[in-house]
């Protein structure tokens, strides 16, 4: 199998996978629905005969045969009801099904809100995607890791990519996600609430030797600093203490991450065993997987604009009176090398298996928006250098 042929079957693959998760998710709405129909029909039907019961018993046998023949006849009403809006729920679950197989979904179209039952509405999650194209490229030695992909968003065409949809350790990239779902549970006015490092979360980060922002046991910070805190200096503090703040504890929030992954149609080749990137044999996924979260990411206000700081000083605190001041610097040594435009987001990882990695999105001088990710390069500089190469190949073409 040529380059090409070795593309486009994972490409394929990847994106037949995706489709199949769209069609489940639209057939379980459609069973959720018909069940809340039933429920909202047959809450009053009870209530209904219930209030007859209590009327038949207190008014004694002689005008008990009125009442209970007005029941039957409201009950007998409320039955052929249920059965017309069980009907009409039946075929709607039967046209859903039906225009999920007509849909050329390929993983490539935005999933849109289904309607049913009147007023109920649920809205299904888009399921994001890009393609190999024939102007995709294989991309070579000019890159040393071993995994990279690069898109462009406007037409979801990917340029380029080598071994995109190979399972590996997302490192610290794991944090994208971490963000992402802590930032669509919250408004953005909670940013301002605070919370209580702790000495669990504290020693969370020492065992396991991560990176950390410096939070202190009992140090009492925003919200704000926990999200910067994850990026920034890829604090494993902050993000143990974010995923506490938000689920309650590491646990409760790393099924939500799972959770998101099956929302975004990435369950197949992607799974979260922490909130940090620590290295699990369970806990994986591909650039082309990590190239989804970040797009995903950015269309989120609280996330880009955290993932797009360079620099930032957290609360003072009784510990820290002046603030810990803690910065990007992935973004502040890109930023002055010449990449035909601008990087605007980006984060890193490094785990031993997969080496230096990093996920990035930036624009060109005529506005066009791209996503990079790399993974298993030999060092934090050879990463950056891997994306100024990649962004100069395709975003100033």
């Amino acid at each position: 199998m040529n380059e090409r042929q070795y593309m486009e079957y994972d490409e394929q693959a990847a994106r037949e996978r995706r489709a199949r998760r769209i069609q489940e998710m639209k057939r379980q709405k459609a069973r959720r629905l018909l069940i809340q129909k039933y429920v909202m029909i047959a809450v009053p039907l009870f209530a209904v005969v219930l209030v007859g019961t209590v009327i038949l018993t207190s008014v004694g046998k002689a005008s008990a045969k009125p009442e209970e023949n007005a029941v039957q006849e409201e009950t007998t009403e409320t039955g052929e009801l249920l059965q017309e809006e069980a009907a009409d729920a039946e075929q709607n679950t039967q046209d859903s099904e039906t225009q999920s197989d007509n849909r050329q979904d390929g993983g490539q179209d935005e999933v849109e809100s289904a309607e049913a039952g009147g007023n109920d509405t649920q809205e299904i999650p888009k399921v994001y995607s890009a393609r190999v194209t024939d102007d995709t490229v294989w991309i070579g030695d000019e890159v040393i890791s071993t995994n990279a992909l690069f898109i462009d968003l406007e037409s979801g065409n990917i340029l380029g990519q080598k071994d995109a949809y190979t399972i590996l350790s997302p490192a610290s990239m794991t944090k994208i996600l971490t963000v992402l779902v802590a930032a669509e549970q919250i408004e953005e006015e909670q940013l301002d609430d605070t919370f209580t490092m702790t000495l669990d979360i504290t020693d969370y980060s020492y065992v396991n030797d991560c990176s950390s922002v410096g939070f202190l046991d009992g140090e009492v910070i925003t919200v704000r600093d926990l999200f910067y805190g994850t990026i920034l200096p890829s604090g494993g503090d902050a993000a143990v203490g974010l995923a506490t703040y938000i689920a309650g504890s590491h646990e409760a929030f790393v099924e939500m991450m799972n959770e998101k992954l099956e929302e975004l149609g990435l369950s197949d080749t992607a799974h979260m065993t922490n909130c940090v990137g620590l290295y699990d044999k369970e806990h994986y996924c591909t650039v082309y997987d990590m190239a989804m979260i970040i797009e995903a990411a950015i269309e989120n206000e609280i996330c880009r604009e955290v993932m797009n700081a360079r620099k930032y000083t957290t609360s003072a605190t009784e510990q820290h009176p002046e603030g810990i001041t803690i910065s990007n610097w992935f973004l502040r040594r890109i930023e002055d090398k010449d990449i035909g435009g601008e990087v605007l987001c980006a984060k890193t990882g490094y785990v031993a298996q997969s080496g230096s990695c990093a996920a990035s999105y930036g624009r060109d001088h005529a506005g066009k928006e791209y996503v990079c990710v790399t993974a298993n390069s030999t060092g934090s500089w050879k990463c950056i250098y891997d994306h100024v190469a990649l962004y100069k190949k395709f975003a100033t073409e």
